[in-house]
């Protein structure tokens, strides 16, 4: 009986168990939920809540026009997610996989998932950045049960053939741009190097425009 329960548990087969946020860390019920949401106590994997704000999500009006291009979208998530990216790295150890939710779902929307190197950092990580403010807003963020993006993703939605739009249950993660990928996983300790000064130039720019998107609270 054990086996089996084991066997089962956080698939659509468990009932006691919710087997959303099992998977990707969010579930639409809240707290509402007939399941048990079993928040992790240790993982790699750390959420930050509705952190991304796309331009051209209207959740009062889904399929109404968009605000800007594509290319300008593209161009703000990049920054969005290289700031974020840099900013975390330098404060709390390397990062091995970062992904940003392009859902429209109030659980969902705008959650970074950014997967640390150990358990130990991404606890200190949580501790730290809910004690910190982003864009004006204070930063929600605990430890996530995913570990595995591939399960949390939707398979349709990667081949471009979801149905369910932005409203989809499972993760529709943006992509960034080939550049910026390029640029922030490098492993070379020359381009680390890099991106710790480019990341210090880009601070220095944004403070003379405005001010930082990171502040403590």
């Amino acid at each position: 009986m054990a086996d089996y329960l084991a066997s089962i548990f956080g698939t659509e087969k468990d009932k006691v168990n919710c087997s959303f946020y099992f998977k990707i860390g969010a579930c639409r019920h809240g707290e509402r939920c007939s399941r048990l949401h079993n928040k992790p106590t240790f993982s790699q994997t750390i959420m930050i809540q509705n952190l991304y704000r796309n331009p051209n999500n209207n959740s009062s009006n889904p399929y109404g026009p968009k605000m800007v291009s594509l290319e300008v979208e593209q161009a703000h998530f990049d920054e969005f997610f290289e700031d974020v990216f840099l900013e975390v790295e330098e404060k709390y150890g390397n990062i091995e996989e970062m992904n940003v939710c392009d859902n429209m779902g109030d659980h969902l929307v705008g959650n970074v998932y950014i997967k640390l190197l150990d358990e130990e950092t991404a606890e200190k990580a949580v501790m730290s950045l809910n004690n910190r403010w982003f864009n004006g807003s204070p930063i929600h963020c605990e430890l996530s049960p995913v570990t595995d993006f591939r399960e949390a993703c939707c398979r349709q939605y990667e081949m471009g053939e979801c149905t369910r739009g932005g409203f989809c249950n499972f993760m529709h993660l943006k992509p960034i741009s080939r550049d910026l990928k390029r640029f922030l996983y490098s492993n070379s300790n020359k381009n680390r190097h890099k991106r710790r000064s480019r990341s210090r130039e880009r601070s220095r720019s944004r403070s003379r425009s405005r001010s930082p998107r990171f502040r403590r609270r």
